[in-house]
Order: C-alpha cells, then structure tokens, then sequence
C-alpha cells in the first residue's frame, strides 16, 4: 500500500487513556511538540492525573526519538504508535489504521532522513560513504510513501557531499553517478548535481556512465522539462551531454541516432516538448561561441554606430574584440598595432575583424540616419550597402567544435517534416547574435535549414522566412543577393520567392517590396533565364508596380534578352490586348452565370467582349474557386458581388481586397472561407453590405471588420461564431 508523506500539521489533537502517555502533534518538518501540564488539555478531570491530554509545548527534535513502534500488546489502545523518547515515550492514536501506518511511515522516513544527513556531512572513508549512498537509494525506492521529497532528498543530500568534497577520483565519481542512477529515472537531478555531471562530460566524455546512465536523464529532460529559464542547469547539462557523445569515434553518427531515438520511429513526435527543448539547447551553445565577444561587446562599436558611419576609434576606449576597419591600408595597418600592443597582456581565444567599405551610396544613407535615435535594422547595421562588407570571423577550436555539433543539429531537426513547422516558427525572428550572423561559416551551414524552410510546401513553415514583424529584417532579406549571408549568385533567394509567390503572398504588397528592394537581384536572375524571376518582372508590369518607364523599358529588355522571357513576355502583351477589350466601356451592367459553371467557363465568357460598364456579377451556385479572383479583378466598374455556395476561398478573397477597392456588396453565404481571408477584407472601405451567413467567422474577426469598415450597414453572420 502506498502513503502520503506527512506535512506540517497532518497529526491531528486525540484523547487516549493510558497511564504515563502523552498526546502530540506535529507542526513542523523537524520537530515534534512535547506536553507539558501547564497547557494540559483535560478529556476528563476524573482522570486527568492518571491520563495527561493535549498538546506538546517543547520541541523534540526527530534526531531524539529513539524508536518508533506500532503497539502490538494486548488491550492496547487502537491505531496508536509508540515513539520512544529521552525521559518515556508518547503515544499518537490515529483514526484508522492507513491514518497510523502513515505516521509511522512518515516518522520513520524522516528519523532515517537526519541520520543520513548527519553520516554523510562528514565523510571519512569513501567505501563507507559508497555503502550509505547505495543504502539510502534503496531506501528511498524500497518506501511506500508517495511524495517528490522522496527521491529529491537523497539526491539533495548527495549533491551537496559532491560539491564540498572536491578531492574525489574519477572512479568515485562513476561509483557515485551509478549508484544514484534508479532515483533519475523519474526526477530532474538538482542544481548541483548537474552541475556535477557537466564536469563529468567535460572530463571523461567517452566514459560508458554517459551512455548507459546519463542518457535516460537527458531524454527525460528533453520529455517533461516545461522551462531552461527556470533551471539553466539542466540545460547546460544537456548541452555538455550531447558534446560528449559528439567525441565517440562514430561522432555526428552518435548524436543523430540519439536525436532520431527522441523523435521516435512514427512520422509524428508524440513529446510536444522535444523540439522546443532542443531547439534552446542548440540556442544557448551557438550563442556560447560568440559569448566573449557579446561580453566584452560596451567597447565594441554598436550597431547604431555602423549604421551611422561609427565614431573614430580614437573616441573609443580600448581592447576592441569587434573591430571596424576602414578600407585604408595606412588606417588599418595602425589599427591593428594598436590593438595588438593594447591586447597583448590578455589572452583572446576569438577575434571578430568587420572591414567596410563606404562609397557615396553608403556615405549618403549613413548621413540620412544621423540624428535618428531608433535602433536601425538587422541587415542595414551588418552591411551599410549591397556591395560592401567582406567578414571574417575566427573562433578557437573548441568553440568551432561547438558550433559544428549544434548547427549540425539544427539540420537534422529541419528534416523531420512534422518538426519543420515549429522549427521554422521557433527561428522566425532570428534568435542568434550579431557577431554569428556576420560569421560566413555559421551562415554557410545555417543555409541548409532555411533551403528546407524554402522548399516546404506548408505555409506555415515558408512564411517564416519573412520577417516577424514589420520594420524587422527576416531570412528572406538575410539570404536575399546583397544580404550579409547571401554565398551564391541567388538561387536560395528565387527559390524563396518561387514558393512565397506559390502561396498567399502572390500580392500587390510583396511585388511592391521587391521592387523596392531586390529588383536588380530579380532582373539579373531573369537575364540568367530563371523562370521564377521572369514571371516576378512580368506581374510587376501586369499590376503597374514599376512607375518610372526607363525602368519599364530595362524590365522589357531584360524579359525580351531570353527565350523564357521573351514568350512570357508575349503572352503579357496578349492578356493586356484583352484586357483592354475587357475593360472598354460597354457589355451589360448585370450578369449572372448558370449554375455549375467553372473558373474555365467564367474565363471564357469575360474573353467574349467588353464588360467596362458590368458593376453586378452573380456567380451564385457555380463551381468557381479562388482561381477565378483572377479575372475578378480585372472588372474595373465591379461593386455587386454574388459567391454565395461556391467554393471560392481564402486565397481568392486576399486578391479582391487589393484590388476591387470600390466594392460595395459582397455576399460569402456558405463558401470555405475563414479568419484568414476575411480579415483582408478590411482594406475594402467602400463595402456596405457583407454578407457571412455559415462560414468559419470568429467572434474576434467579426468585431475587427465592424471596426475597419466605416461604411458598413448590413451584416449576416447567422450561423458563425459571432452570430
């Protein structure tokens, strides 16, 4: 049968009647209250000098109580338990006999508790202190009590005769760790104790205690840990377990097995804390590279500063382990005696050396931020123009090995698909440091995990690549060509845009910031012929995104340079012709499409003639889709609206609300719509009649739109959430 641990006031006040007895309670953790007759509480004045009652005043400590009993002899009280104590004994009646067998469980466990304590404070011969350990580890598994104090206590009591004892042999260490193994199957080792291991992976990595008996420990960390924050020592101890098994001779080998044995054999990881755990693991190591760097970083010019030009290095103080070198071979030859003959009484195991260089571009962009006090972004400090900047970065050999192990695994964790989403959510906002980022190895292999980003059909693992948030830099612009981590002629970065244009971001929004940002990338890679980049330029010139013509001119030249770009090119030219003939004034001003028509039936009516002056369209109980949002858009007199059980989507209404800005009535009845598309209807300002009747409307969306859309008087939303 198992028990409860007793807590503070568990022994309740009772009445026993028995010569030379005492009542007790327990109101503390270590001390048991003794009677005394000044505040005696009588059952019976008959019998109050014969059978004294109450609560014990003085303390007894549990180091004092010589023995505990269950009282066996007969007409003996029931459900009593006789402790012996200098001076007599106390007797404690329970109400049953679970209630009784607990004390004298509890009150055994805590007697054995203290002598432990007291034998293994001051250790003498490491044999005998081997013998207690393995003797309080039985104890604790052998107790029928129930409680974490169980197991936490002798470990507790091992950690600390682990750290004042610093004296011992690798082979008492070992002795030690299996020892105490049974109690880490079910419990985190305490502060100390991890800290104690850590020093064991460091020292003795190949040892066999890693494998057999600290493995389980790390999996049941990685399995139930909810918080490193809350205690950091585990996680340095799965760090440091994880770089041992990187020495074996087998090395990565060892460490992908031990990933795979944490993901399982299933396609899906039934630990939701795995890949968050691991994820802070490779975290905290990658940034334990650059650490001295970070450290040390209050003399090293800022971010701020490189955005705006950095002071004169004779403005700074001294000992620079981030560098800004100018381009002057005279500035950077004395920079570096400088730095050489300040750093010499100190050892620096890793160096940073930033070299930039500035032309009128750059000067005229680090001027323009002078005087703006908000942090500049990412990419903008890291390279002040596109064809600035070469970085080198060198760290020593072991911080090296540490950065390969856990970039390493950074990789294999990308490769399970049903990780991939909280992967790519995890690294979205770019949690690595400055110093890592303009590190040309660490970006190299990272490449790796942001290619499978890329390559994921899944919207929400490619959306990751942009940014978190508006105004902040994501792998998108980190990989893009002219970003500091960008190592090839663009082909991460088309891929990037080939899947990002596949999905929802096939907009007005995104083709704008390309051309903002990235359009000689885009018209490079379009003169090398890729595909991806030709069709980009084509839809910049389809939605009028390009205002100046010279730049329209070099567009059309650069498509018409290629075979692919030349017939793309073409057929542009072609669906303009026909939009104008769709647009030129005249046609109906009504239309409604028989029922079960398709997106290829709808395609070929608006191909027939001219639809200028067309301002409702029904397509009521059709088989359209999103597809169709295609050729919606180019209606230009649109403001009625019918897609009422249709199977038009998301997709399809994120296109309208950019381009059919002057619609006034849309009915959604019963179509597969969600949050996620109808929340882009708030940039349609003109609606005034929105009908939502069955569709997947929250509440929360239902009272954003009636915020955003001024113009708003009749809604439907029967049958939703919001109703």
């Amino acid at each position: 049968m198992r028990y409860k641990l007793l807590q503070e006031g568990d022994i309740q006040v009772c009445v026993i009647r028995h010569p030379r007895t005492f009542l007790s309670k327990i109101l503390t953790s270590k001390f048991l209250r003794r009677w005394e007759p000044h505040h005696l509480t009588l059952a019976d004045n008959s019998v109050a000098s014969a059978t004294p009652t109450g609560y014990m005043e003085n303390s007894i400590s549990y180091s004092a109580i010589e023995d505990v009993q269950l009282l066996s002899w007969e007409n003996a009280p029931k459900y009593c338990l006789q402790l012996t104590i200098p001076g007599g004994t106390v007797l404690l009646q329970a109400a049953n006999s679970y209630l009784r067998d607990q004390w004298f469980h509890s009150l055994q466990w805590k007697k054995k508790i203290y002598k432990y304590k007291k034998v293994l404070s001051n250790p003498s011969r490491w044999e005998v202190v081997l013998k207690e350990i393995r003797t309080l580890v039985d104890m604790a598994l052998t107790s029928p009590l129930q409680d974490d104090s169980i197991h936490q206590a002798p470990l507790e009591i091992v950690s600390k005769l682990l750290s004042e004892n610093n004296n011992l042999t690798t082979q008492d260490h070992e002795s030690i760790i299996v020892a105490i193994a049974p109690l880490l199957e079910n419990n985190h080792p305490p502060p100390d104790l991890c800290e104690f291991f850590c020093k064991h992976c460091r020292e003795r990595p190949r040892s066999m205690v890693v494998i057999e008996v600290f493995t389980p420990v790390v999996q049941r960390i990685l399995k139930h840990n909810m918080d490193f924050g809350k205690c950091p020592r585990l996680r340095l101890f799965t760090q440091e377990y994880i770089l041992s098994l990187n020495e074996l001779n087998a090395g990565m080998e060892v460490v992908k097995k031990f990933i795979h044995s944490m993901h399982g054999p299933t396609g899906q990881c039934p630990h939701p804390r795995v890949l968050p755990n691991l994820v802070a693991v490779c975290l905290a190591a990658i940034y334990s590279c650059y650490e001295e760097f970070i450290n040390s970083r209050d003399n090293s010019p800022s971010l701020k500063e490189i955005r705006n030009g950095c002071q004169q290095q004779c403005d700074r103080k001294p000992n620079l382990p981030l560098r800004l070198l100018h381009t002057s071979p005279d500035l950077v030859s004395q920079e570096a005696t400088l730095t050489e003959s300040r750093l010499k009484p100190v050892i620096v195991t890793t160096e940073i050396h930033v070299e930039v260089e500035r032309n009128n571009t750059a000067n005229q962009k680090m001027t323009a931020g002078v005087g703006n006090d908000s942090e500049p972004n990412l990419i903008d400090c890291l390279m002040v123009s596109p064809t600035c900047s070469t970085m080198s970065i060198e760290l020593s050999a072991q911080a090296d090995r540490i950065l390969g192990c856990y970039v390493e695994i950074l990789k294999m964790l990308s490769d399970y698909d049903d990780w991939r989403p909280a992967l790519a959510s995890l690294l979205q906002p770019i949690p690595f440091p400055k110093e890592a980022l303009a590190h040309e190895k660490f970006t190299k292999e990272l490449k790796y995990v942001i290619q499978r980003f890329a390559e994921d059909p899944r919207q929400e693992v490619h959306s990751c690549l942009l940014s978190v948030r508006a105004g902040k830099d994501g792998w998108f612009q980190l990989y893009s060509p002219g970003g500091v981590a960008c190592d090839d002629d663009g082909e991460l970065f088309a891929s990037m845009v080939h899947i990002l244009m596949g999905s929802c971001y096939k907009t007005k929004k995104f083709l704008l910031s390309l051309a903002e940002n990235k359009l000689g990338p885009c018209m490079l890679l379009a003169l090398r012929g890729n595909q991806t980049m030709v069709e980009i330029l084509c839809l910049m010139l389809e939605y009028n995104i390009i205002d100046n013509n010279d730049t329209q001119l070099q567009i059309i030249s650069t498509l018409e340079s290629t075979d692919v770009g030349k017939r793309m090119y073409e057929q542009l030219c072609e669906r303009q012709r026909e939009l104008k003939e769709l647009q030129r004034k005249g046609g109906p001003t009504r239309l409604t499409l028989p029922s079960k028509s398709t997106d290829a039936d709808l395609a070929r009516l608006l191909s027939s003639g001219s639809f200028g002056n067309l301002e409702n369209l029904s397509l009521a109980f059709t088989n359209v889709t999103s597809a169709c949002a295609e050729h919606l858009i180019k209606l230009p007199s649109l403001k009625q609206l019918n897609l009422w059980s249709t199977q038009f989507g998301d997709a399809g209404l994120r296109l309208l609300s950019e381009h059919l800005t002057m619609l006034q009535v849309l009915n959604l009845c019963e179509t597969p719509v969600t949050d996620a598309g109808l929340l882009a209807l708030s940039s349609m300002k003109s609606l005034c009649s929105l009908n939502m009747n069955s569709t997947k409307l929250s509440a929360d969306t239902y009272e954003d739109l009636k915020a955003k859309l001024p113009n708003l008087k009749e809604v439907d939303v029967r049958y939703t959430e919001a109703w």
